[in-house]
């Protein structure tokens, strides 16, 4: 059986079974939680891709936020493949997702379009492992793991620690080497929209990095 949502005085938004094969990110949150999300948000995080298939979101980077601190940070982490934003302006941008059926997860490449020289694109996997049930490989054995909660009608990632891994072995980075918290949140905004917000915050050094943009719905064709 399907289900059905109202938003906002709207009328219930049905959703099929067919919208819902994949439960991941689902298992991850309360049922309470889950079902206070907008049907549209609950569609993009129940679509399961076949091995290899891809889903592409086209929108915009609509504001950045970068201190000299950030910038310097976001070079050095070009290191371990360079997982930051290094596009520091406002201008186009594309995410493809793709099921990884080898990591059990989902990988993430997101393009951003450079002024001059070609656009900057990094990859990050998501697996469903860990302690918190999610983490974020983002290169060179380096990841997080995530949180996931739902504030305000939208989906909040946020980082709980760092690792490395060793010769197989993972190391929990102390505080003091980590990059400062992180925290993506995925908000709808109707007629198959949503925003995307990146912040990257250090105790001591602030808001590093910061980004909003704005990403539509793929066509149905693609996915």
């Amino acid at each position: 059986m399907g289900e059905a949502v109202a938003i906002m005085g709207q009328a219930p938004v049905p959703l099929s079974d067919a919208d819902l094969v994949d439960l991941r990110f689902r298992a991850l949150l309360p049922e309470a939680d889950w079902s206070a999300l907008p049907a549209a948000v609950r569609r993009r995080f129940s679509k399961r891709l076949r091995h290899g298939a891809t889903v592409v979101y086209r929108g915009e980077v609509a504001a950045v936020e970068a201190g000299a601190a950030g910038r310097l940070l976001a070079h050095l982490a070009r290191l371990i493949g360079g997982p930051l934003p290094l596009v520091f302006q406002p201008g186009a941008a594309v995410v493809a997702v793709t099921e990884d059926a080898v990591g059990r997860g989902q990988t993430w490449s997101r393009m951003y379009v450079r002024a001059g020289g070609f656009p900057q694109v990094i990859h990050s996997a998501k697996r469903f492992a860990g302690p918190t049930g999610l983490e974020e490989h983002i290169g060179a054995g380096v990841g997080m793991a995530l949180t996931v909660t739902v504030e305000d009608a939208a989906l909040v990632f946020r980082s709980t620690f760092y690792f490395a891994t060793l010769f197989r072995l993972r190391l929990r980075l102390p505080r003091w080497l980590e990059p400062g918290a992180l925290t993506i949140v995925h908000r709808d905004l109707g007629a198959g929209r949503f925003a995307f917000t990146l912040a990257l915050d250090h105790p001591l050094f602030g808001r590093l990095l910061g980004q909003d943009a704005i990403f539509r719905d793929a066509p149905a064709e693609e996915t």
